[in-house]
This record gives structure tokens, C-alpha cells and sequence, in this order.
């Protein structure tokens, strides 16, 4: 198992970002949130089955077609398994 919070920076906002990060972490078995900050990233916190996050991260690093991902910010979080599902916040 496996939690993670990735801040992710470039034009990553208003190109379905958050939308397709739910597809992608439902498409993997992932649990966690999605949501916009106000300066204009995105932060991811996900958690479920290294194989799952990993591909989920992966994914991350382009996002969908209309985005241009500058860069992730990864930080390593305890496992408490808080989410039962993924969401957009």
C-alpha cells in the first residue's frame, strides 16, 4: 500500500484535469481527492496499491491532452486509508 500527496504545476487547470484524474484513478483501483489550489496547481493525494499509484502518478506527469504538466511535487504520507473512494474537491 501506498499514499502520496503530488503537487502538480503547469496549465493544469480549466483542461478537464481534475475530471480525468478521477477517470484515470478509477481506470487503477486508486482512492484519494483531487482539487485545484488557488495559485493554480493541483494537488493529488492518493493512496491504494503501489502498482495502482504508480500508474496514477505516471499519468499524472502529461494529465489529459489540453494540459502542459511543468512538474510534480511528490511527498511520501503515512497510510491511514481515510478514503473508501476518489473525488474532485
Amino acid at each position: 500500500m501506498k499514499r502520496v500527496r503530488a503537487i502538480i504545476s503547469g496549465r493544469v487547470q480549466g483542461v478537464w484535469f481534475r475530471a480525468s484524474t478521477l477517470e484515470k484513478a478509477l481506470e487503477y483501483g486508486v482512492r484519494g481527492t483531487v482539487r485545484n489550489l488557488v495559485d493554480g496547481r493541483v494537488e493529488l493525494v492518493a493512496e491504494g496499491e503501489d502498482a495502482g499509484v504508480n500508474q496514477l502518478l505516471r499519468w499524472a506527469r502529461n494529465g489529459p491532452p489540453m494540459a502542459a504538466v511543468d512538474s510534480v511535487e511528490l511527498e511520501d504520507l503515512p497510510q491511514d486509508k481515510e478514503f473508501t473512494d476518489f473525488r474532485i474537491h
